[in-house]
């Protein structure tokens, strides 16, 4: 069987019919590509039950993380996450076997570096004096070459970026893996055996590059591993 991939997903309330989940197909798109099986997590979910059938964990883009959970007061710019969806995807990170693999894309990677204990810096134009990591921007990236990522991309990394915040202090057990020019943290992983890495560009909106297809296959195949090992 195909390894099975839980996705979370965003909470909004726009209307009076109520709070909906949210995620874009794109998210599905690629794990289904890569070779996985995905499943939308809400926040009712069991995750207790789930973290015994999943076989790796996607944290999508989002909203902002409460800074309460780093211990920091909150920045005006920022626009805070429903704090169920952040709970959830924490109780989920927990119950998770600790060799499961973890993919955290934007919010994803900023909520892999704050669940163990890091910081972020809540609105970069502040320190940087520019806007260019939001809309969209289509950036380059400096990889370390001895990192899983570095060994999974191949050729100049590039992606699209649609965040003001970032990682400031990296959690102990993380280490940086890549940069923007500018000094933006833009990539993180896990520096023990567990496959555990956070990009902090959006590699599901550029479905035809070869680098971000990597990415997918590469996560997707330490789930398939995981599955195997489990059963």
């Amino acid at each position: 069987m195909k390894p099975v991939i839980g996705i979370t997903c965003d909470i909004y309330s726009a209307d009076d019919r109520g709070p909906e989940y949210r995620l874009k197909t794109n998210y599905c798109e690629m794990v289904s590509e890569a070779g996985g099986i995905p499943v939308i997590v809400p926040t009712v979910a069991d995750v207790t039950a789930l973290a015994d059938v999943l076989d790796g964990m996607l944290i999508p883009g989002g909203r902002d993380i409460d800074p309460k959970r780093f211990g920091q007061p909150l920045h005006r710019m920022a626009v805070l996450q429903d704090p169920a969806r952040y709970e959830t995807e924490e109780d989920l990170y927990l119950a998770l076997p600790k060799n499961a693999p973890v993919l955290g894309i934007c919010y994803g990677a900023q909520f892999l570096n704050v669940a163990e204990g890091g910081t972020l810096n809540q609105h970069i134009p502040d320190q940087l004096q520019h806007q260019e990591h939001e809309g969209g921007t289509l950036q380059q990236y400096k990889v370390e070459p001895d990192s899983r990522l570095g060994r999974i991309v191949a050729g100049e990394l590039g992606g699209k970026s649609f965040h003001h915040q970032a990682i400031d202090k990296v959690a102990g057990g993380l280490r940086v893996v890549a940069e923007h020019a500018d000094g933006t943290i833009e990539a993180i992983e896990g520096e023990g055996p567990r496959w555990l890495m956070g990009v902090q560009w959006h590699p599901e909106r550029t479905p035809d590059d070869p680098n971000s297809k990597r990415i997918f296959a590469a996560f997707v195949e330490e789930a398939r591993k995981f599955r195997e090992g489990r059963t």
